[in-house]
């Protein structure tokens, strides 16, 4: 017999090959990940906490300081009258000219991120209110021209206003606020 060097091991007929040992995980990024999600936990819950406790509305009213004239006062006694008339209601409008095209009058929508309507413009204006949902994460208008004119609109929702503009064409009116972080509108 001949002496032959060493060879590695043969693989049996009809096995497939041996796969290398896959290298052991670390536990280094799970530790990493956990803290990371900790701290962001911990902010949802200060930022909640500071929104339940700041996001509170008052109602009592101030009277006028001595310093203010009558007329600004009476003015600041309309501007709280209309602000507390519109209190839970969103208010829409568009306004301005807009000639009927080819494709009919103007083209008017509105509502919010669940409840879209469609809406008449007559006599050079549309304003339509609707009641107020807290759970709605946003509130447009939008209204499109049919080949000329020039329209402002406008949505409200708890004194906050946003206000869009078109002019000529088939251009679009568009305007929206949408709830925020803190309960409020922008």
């Amino acid at each position: 017999m001949s002496n032959q060097p060493p060879y590695p091991p043969q693989q049996p007929y009809g096995q497939p090959p041996f796969q290398p040992q896959p290298p052991k995980k670390r536990s280094v990024g799970k530790v990493v990940g956990l803290g990371c999600l900790g701290i962001v936990g911990l902010f949802v819950v200060i930022a909640i906490a500071a929104a339940v406790i700041g996001g509170g509305t008052s109602n009592s009213k101030s009277t006028a300081p001595a310093g203010k004239s009558p007329d600004k006062a009476a003015a600041d006694t309309k501007k709280a009258a209309t602000k507390d008339a519109t209190d839970g209601k969103v208010v829409f409008k568009v306004w301005g000219t807009a000639p009927a095209g080819a494709l009919g009058g103007l083209d008017i929508g509105y509502g919010s991120d669940s409840d879209t309507r469609k809406g008449t413009f007559k006599d050079g204006r549309f304003e339509a209110t609707l009641t107020l949902d807290k759970d709605a994460m946003y509130y447009n208008v939008n209204a499109q021209l049919q080949g000329s004119g020039d329209i402002n609109c406008s949505v409200t929702v708890d004194g906050k206003t946003k206000q869009g503009h078109a002019s000529g064409g088939y251009n679009i009116c568009n305007a929206q606020l949408s709830s925020n972080f803190t309960g409020g509108w922008s």
